[in-house]
């Protein structure tokens, strides 16, 4: 049974790959979303832009805010907007 079973799962095995692929850029993609040295870069760059006067005092609290809300768990699905 496990020749006949690899034979006609062989149309599939892209399929799989790509899945498999999608999953590890998804791990990855979070992973560096949610680390806290990226979000300290995010954080020190919105402050040398707003001490450089390339952004608001309100844009730079609206990116603190988030990278706040990332480190505290305030995950969203993605897609997921707020009503």
């Amino acid at each position: 049974m496990g020749l006949l079973s690899f034979i006609t799962g062989l149309p599939l095995a892209p399929v799989r790959g790509v899945i498999s692929l999608g999953k590890v850029v998804q791990e990855q993609v979070e992973s560096e979303l949610y680390d806290p040295a990226s979000v300290r870069r995010e954080l020190e760059a919105a402050e040398e832009a707003r001490a450089a006067g390339e952004i608001t005092a309100e844009e730079e609290a609206r990116i603190q805010q988030a990278a706040l809300d990332r480190m505290t768990g305030d995950r969203e699905a993605p897609g997921a907007g707020k009503e």
